[in-house]
């Protein structure tokens, strides 16, 4: 468990809690709520948090379980939510690293008085979330549910940072692929797509999630908290359409660079071509005079040795002329 705080009026208790006095603390109250936050919780913790605040075994097993779609689910009066978290991976350039984007997964679990997050993976951290809440009351009077806001938000936010910083890969791998003499590297485009395909797996299917809570989960959530999940519905679907825009423009980029690919080959099989023809004419001449039969033409010639010379020269300089005026060579 990394925190566990009690929230009354907009504002954080003072004090540290264990699950238990918390919950308690929140019901002797009336009012008021408890955000408890766990970092790869193992089964067994999990099913201690659920069995204090009451959380459908469904939910509770989904909140272990890492690497799963992002979804919203219902449960009575609970609201569960997971979302994948991206982060950009620093890097000089595509041909020193082998991961671009890294990924993690965040649960929340949102209940009348209570929200538990679950995060796994190192890019998932709240600290920054949870600072700016504790310093804007406002928002956190609005319940629960605006906790839910609020990562969702930080996340969203993510998506549109780190889709904003690959626009610098891909600018990198289109200048490259359509330089004039640029080398072709197939392979950084492929590193790049396939970074690209595991960023749109976390982006796509939350717009989703989140339009079935602001769709049927309204008699949970209050107005404004909605106005907001729409907000951040809007710059998710941004961030979803800049990605689209990329995978599209990558799968132009690999077809130009096997075109280019395949043209290269052409050429280099144009040039052995050639040059194995150029290479025939005085291998055929040689295996000719080279049989050793006693009756050839020009054998006792004195000048028959510079001619085929001659000739096997003279052929040869043709044929090159040939292939350079027809730019095989």
């Amino acid at each position: 468990m990394v925190d566990c705080g009690v929230y009354v009026d907009g504002r954080r208790l003072p004090g540290a809690s264990g699950l238990v006095a918390a919950r308690a603390k929140v019901r002797a109250l009336g009012h008021g709520f408890v955000w408890v936050e766990l970092h790869e919780p193992d089964p067994h913790q999990m099913h201690e948090v659920g069995a204090v605040f009451g959380l459908h075994r469904l939910a509770v097993e989904h909140a272990v379980r890492a690497r799963q779609r992002p979804t919203a689910q219902r449960y009575d009066d609970t609201v569960f939510l997971g979302l994948k978290t991206v982060t950009y991976l620093p890097h000089a350039s595509t041909t020193q690293t082998r991961d671009i984007v890294g990924t993690g997964e965040i649960v929340i679990v949102v209940g009348p008085d209570f929200v538990v997050t679950v995060r796994h993976g190192d890019s998932s951290a709240l600290t920054a979330v949870r600072r700016q809440l504790d310093a804007d009351p406002g928002r956190l009077r609005l319940g629960p549910f605006a906790i839910m806001h609020a990562v969702a938000d930080h996340v969203v936010d993510a998506y549109r940072d780190v889709s904003l910083r690959l626009e610098t890969d891909v600018d990198a791998i289109e200048e490259q692929v359509l330089s004039p003499r640029g080398a072709t590297e197939i392979d950084q485009t492929y590193l790049l797509k396939r970074e690209l395909l595991e960023l749109r797996r976390a982006v796509s299917p939350l717009s989703a999630a989140l339009q079935d809570i602001v769709t049927d989960d309204e008699d949970l959530i209050c107005q404004e908290v909605l106005r907001r999940l729409r907000d951040v519905i809007d710059h998710q679907l941004l961030a979803a359409e800049r990605i689209n825009g990329y995978d599209e423009l990558l799968t132009s980029l690999l077809a130009a660079a096997s075109a280019r690919v395949e043209g290269q080959q052409n050429l280099d099989v144009r040039k052995i071509s050639a040059w194995v023809a150029i290479a025939s004419v005085p291998t055929m001449l040689a295996s000719i005079y080279g049989m050793n039969f006693a009756h050839m033409p020009e054998l006792h010639w004195t000048w028959g040795y510079p001619a085929l010379l001659a000739v096997t020269g003279t052929v040869c300089v043709l044929l090159h002329r040939r292939f350079r005026r027809n730019r095989w060579l």
